[in-house]
């Protein structure tokens, strides 16, 4: 939860907005919008610094924690966003760590469909994509139903 409090403190001063988000035990998954450009970038700078040096202090050790860099890539259709959304947010299922989306707590899936409050979710754009209540929940439930079907195979962004 220390990372999701650090965006949360950092997003304000950024000109960017939250998609979706998934928090896995061993890795994470952002999908950020950018209003201007370098706000990505600092945002991940910012937060992973931060990051590090908490859990260095915690640890008593000093370093690096991540290997590499952060992958980012740039999407710009919206099927493919929405595709990308339901792939982040059915991550904790094909984990094995739970059997349906809205019991993961790290994600913003709840917020998607307005099952709980947050901060960390454009809620303009999920009313956009989908003005219906329910209708985002269907067409999770209803890739999981395939995915299932198909032994948890995995696709995205088809």
């Amino acid at each position: 939860m220390f990372l999701l409090r650090r965006v949360k403190a950092y997003l304000a001063d950024e000109a960017l907005a939250v998609i979706a988000y998934c928090l896995m035990p061993n890795h994470y998954h952002l999908l950020l919008r950018p209003e201007e450009e370098g706000a990505l970038a600092h945002l991940l700078q910012r937060v992973f610094n931060s990051y590090t040096r908490a859990f260095n202090r915690q640890e008593g050790r000093s370093g690096t924690l991540f290997e590499g860099r952060a992958k980012s890539i740039l999407v710009d259709d919206e099927r493919y966003v929405l595709a990308l959304c339901r792939y982040i947010h059915l991550n904790p299922v094909r984990a094995g760590l739970v059997s349906e989306p809205g019991e993961w707590p790290y994600s913003n899936y709840l917020e998607w469909i307005g099952r709980r409050p947050g901060v960390l979710v454009d809620r303009a754009f999920v009313e956009t994509c989908y003005p219906v209540a329910g209708a985002y929940e269907q067409f999770v439930m209803s890739a999981l139903k395939e995915e299932l079907e198909k032994g948890l195979q995995g696709y995205c962004c088809d």
